[in-house]
């Protein structure tokens, strides 16, 4: 019974509130949208419209899917699958406040699960064998790669700060003052590169509608394009809770008052994706390169430099007496 309780009863606790977030996180989306253009959001569907996104699920679910004629019929239905398989699984070593499976290197597990949502981008964009769809996972692939080197680079600076690969570590370290304070340069880039690396805008070229029409998903539709849409928006909600835990983590011992404390800061930081999609433009693709191997690739670089020396700084200096 307890082996029962442990494999089926936990994780399931973990996974519908996950996705019920997401489906509400879609309509806060629509809704802020709507009223940052001076329009409505979906407002028909219940009351305040707070029921369109079952109804959407409902809509998708129940569609017939259509698979395109040449496209590989496995690797096709199998991709979907996987990137929400992946989304699902980068959620276990998270502290809300205890995680699902407690990993010392977590910080390596989130970012070795990352690199592997590429593989899904790509086989989708081949698998639907369309040439617009493979232009789309080409560029989704390229952006994400790129900016995995300074979300890497950055936490390599936080590990060589706290000591510890372990997210409880760094929630430990915290105790005193955020890491916030004292790396805000990293955190302004970890930010930028969060949006990038979840494909929001104004990063978002992976969906380009005027030259290709939706990327790498272009093929997807009914419940296959639900499944990379919850993936997407799982990923939009883990990046920022890890956002909070590694630069603003909450210092209280109870449990419930960390988990407000966590879940409200994230939220934060989600209204905050939605707003800079309100107010900026696309960005170029060689702007968006640009930005990261010209600026950000040598500001990682060496701040990564400068934490790593200051044991050694801090070692040859007189003892405070």
């Amino acid at each position: 019974m307890h082996k029962f309780l442990s494999h089926v009863i936990c994780p399931l606790m973990y996974i519908v509130p996950i996705l019920i977030a997401v489906a509400f996180l879609t309509l806060l989306e629509r809704k802020i949208l709507g009223y940052m253009q001076l329009r409505k959001g979906p407002n028909l569907v219940g009351p305040y419209g707070i029921l369109q996104p079952v109804a959407d699920g409902v809509k998708l679910f129940i569609k017939e899917p259509v698979r395109p004629t040449l496209a590989s019929p496995t690797l096709f239905i199998l991709t979907p699958t996987s990137a929400l398989l992946l989304a699902l699984m980068m959620w276990t070593p998270i502290p809300m406040p205890f995680p699902m499976t407690d990993l010392n290197f977590g910080l390596l597990f989130l970012l070795a699960l990352s690199s592997m949502m590429v593989y899904t981008i790509l086989w989708s964009g081949w698998a639907s064998n369309s040439k617009y769809a493979l232009m789309g996972a080409l560029r989704a692939i390229a952006q994400t790669i790129s900016y995995e080197v300074t979300l890497g680079l950055i936490l390599l600076s936080l590990i060589m700060l706290s000591g510890t690969f372990t997210l409880h570590g760094l929630i430990c370290t915290q105790e005193n003052t955020w890491l916030l304070l004292l790396t805000w340069p990293l955190a302004m880039m970890w930010f930028v590169s969060t949006l990038a690396e979840t494909n929001r805008a104004p990063f978002d070229l992976t969906e380009g509608e005027s030259e290709l029409v939706s990327g790498f998903n272009v093929e997807y539709a009914a419940g296959p394009f639900a499944l990379f849409f919850l993936a997407e928006y799982m990923n939009i909600m883990l990046m920022n809770t890890l956002s909070c835990i590694l630069f603003l983590a909450p210092t209280t011992q109870q449990a419930e008052l960390f988990s407000i404390n966590l879940f409200t800061k994230a939220a934060l930081l989600i209204m905050l994706f939605l707003w800079i999609r309100a107010s900026y433009p696309r960005f170029r693709y060689d702007q968006l390169m640009h930005l990261l191997w010209k600026q950000f690739l040598p500001m990682t670089l060496a701040l990564y430099l400068w934490y790593m020396s200051l044991p050694t700084m801090l070692a040859g200096l007189p003892p405070l007496n």
